[in-house]
């Protein structure tokens, strides 16, 4: 076995958690349940890595099988990286058989057209999500395996989501595969970022259901009983005001947590309204700009604003429409493509 697989396999059992490295090798299954009852999990994690290394030379362990390993930590631990949603497109609306295995050779083939020092590794979950990891060289290197890019492809929908490596210069050939493989003509990326890959998925897929607002505030009912002083008159004026505030955020947020997203970008088009008699504006021509949020928990910081007094409730939907804005990025924003014209499917 190379002694570059050895270390990075050591390094990989060096991540994982003591109480978790026989659930991951498990997972793994390139160790068989003999060569497994012979490490001591109760040992520090130098040797138990150490011991895996040595079995791993038993068994001819080569890059693509540590890959593999990689992607099951990741799989698992998918929080530690920064996820962003790319949103791809057809040409048409039809349907097409998916096939795993043309996929794997179309991606293959297109990355390894453009780079010859690449390492791809797929591994397929229950969920119809296709990890791939990229490994990723230059003409004169080996790739280096300590700085690839994850990808999560949901077969038969137009959703990716990425996280890459700091070679930004690698990421239009890495969506030029995507688009070629999946049988798409063109890929934006959504501007929504996160951690939790979890939540970028439910606002995408639509699992999550956030209630926008539809109505004019109410005003609140007067009450029939006179308080007695000043004092019990401000106290019921709070309590209500709570409530209210509380139930129309629970009507535009619902009642379960909210994913977390910890950024979002969209583009904003408004009409100034002035005087025509004024002159302030020769031209009807709309406002534009680009709003950008970022917080580590940004729904959830936006679900607080109300309740902390720093905003008025309802919030306006320009605040709470962030999640079907993404949903329907297509239609809102066009933003030139992330490689050269020339890349580009017919």
């Amino acid at each position: 076995m190379d002694e570059t697989v050895a270390e990075y396999i050591r390094r990989t059992v060096l991540k994982i958690p003591r109480n978790e490295i026989k659930m991951m090798l498990q997972k793994w299954g390139f160790l068989s349940e003999a060569q497994l009852q012979t490490l001591n999990f109760h040992q520090i994690k130098d040797s138990i890595s150490q011991e895996v290394v040595q079995l791993c030379e038993e068994n001819s362990a080569d890059i693509k099988q540590a890959a593999v390993l990689d992607i099951i930590y990741n799989h698992i631990y998918q929080n530690k990286r920064m996820w962003s949603v790319y949103q791809m497109k057809k040409s048409g609306e039809e349907l097409e058989y998916f096939d795993i295995t043309d996929f794997k050779k179309k991606f293959k083939g297109r990355l390894r057209s453009a780079l010859k020092n690449v390492t791809i590794t797929f591994k397929e979950y229950e969920d119809n999500a296709i990890w791939i990891r990229v490994a990723w060289g230059t003409p004169y290197k080996k790739p280096n395996q300590y700085k690839p890019s994850y990808v999560v492809y949901h077969s038969q929908t137009p959703y990716v989501f990425i996280s890459s490596s700091v070679l930004k210069s690698n990421l239009p050939l890495l969506c030029q595969a995507l688009i070629v493989a999946s049988n798409y003509h063109d890929i934006r990326e959504m501007e929504l970022r996160s951690h939790s890959l979890n939540s970028l998925k439910d606002i995408v897929f639509k699992r999550y259901s956030q209630n926008f607002q539809t109505y004019s505030p109410k005003p609140l009912q007067g009450e029939t009983i006179e308080p007695e002083s000043a004092d019990i008159r401000i106290v019921q004026e709070n309590r209500s005001e709570k409530e209210r505030i509380h139930r129309l955020n629970q009507e535009v947020f619902g009642g379960g947590p909210q994913p977390k997203l910890e950024f979002a970008q969209y583009q904003l088009e408004t009409m100034f309204k002035s005087d025509p008699n004024m002159g302030v504006l020769d031209k009807k021509e709309p406002f534009r700009c680009l709003v950008k949020f970022s917080s580590p928990h940004l729904l959830e910081s936006l679900k607080s604003l109300a309740p902390a007094g720093m905003a008025d409730a309802p919030l306006s939907p320009l605040l709470t429409c962030i999640p079907h804005k993404a949903r329907n990025y297509f239609k809102i924003r066009e933003k030139k493509s992330l490689f050269p014209e020339s890349f580009v499917s017919p």
